[in-house]
C-alpha cells in the first residue's frame, strides 16, 4: 500500500491544471458566485490518507470531516480494499413570499490493493472526530525452514 500526498505550487499553473482537469472542468463548485474567484477551493474531493505499516498490522487514517459512521462503506473484494462514502444534505428556507431549497451531494471512493500477508476478514474500522481509522492485521509469517536431508537406508 502506498501513501497519497499532495503539494501546493504557484497559483497559475495549479489553477490552470485544476480548471481544465477532466474531473473539475465546468464542475458546479467552480461557479459559486458567493465567493471571490481566487478564494475558490480547487482541492480534490478525495480525502487525504496516511498509511503506516507496523510489525503486526497496517494502520490507515483517512481525513473525512463532516461525515457520520453510517455514511461509510468499507469492503474487500479480491484483495482490494475499497472505502467509499455518499452523503446527501438538504436545506429548506421558507419566508413570507418565497421558499428556497438547496441540495448537496458528496461522495468519494478510494481503493487500495492489499498485500498478500493481510487478514482481510479481520479488518477493524472506527470513526472519531472526522477521521476514519482502519486496522488491517497481518498474517503470522513463519520463517522458511532449512531443507532437511533424509537418509535412505
Amino acid at each position: 500500500m502506498t501513501q497519497s500526498t499532495s503539494t501546493k505550487r504557484g497559483l497559475l499553473p495549479s489553477l490552470a491544471n485544476r480548471l481544465f482537469d477532466g474531473e473539475n472542468f465546468l464542475s458546479p463548485r467552480l461557479w459559486d458566485f458567493n465567493k471571490d474567484f481566487f478564494e475558490l477551493d480547487f482541492t480534490s474531493s478525495i480525502p487525504s490518507v496516511n498509511i503506516v505499516e507496523n510489525h503486526k498490522d497496517f494502520k490507515i487514517e483517512m481525513a473525512v470531516p463532516g461525515h457520520e459512521k453510517k455514511d461509510f462503506k468499507v469492503e474487500v473484494d479480491n484483495g482490494v480494499l475499497t472505502i467509499s462514502s455518499e452523503k446527501e444534505e438538504e436545506s429548506k428556507e421558507e419566508k413570507e413570499n418565497y421558499t428556497r431549497r438547496e441540495f448537496s451531494y458528496k461522495s468519494f471512493s478510494r481503493s487500495f490493493r492489499l498485500p498478500e500477508n493481510c487478514v482481510a476478514d479481520q479488518i477493524d474500522a472506527r470513526y472519531e472526530n472526522g477521521i476514519l481509522f482502519l486496522s488491517i492485521p497481518k498474517k503470522e509469517v513463519t520463517p522458511a525452514q532449512a531443507p532437511k536431508e533424509i537418509k535412505v537406508f
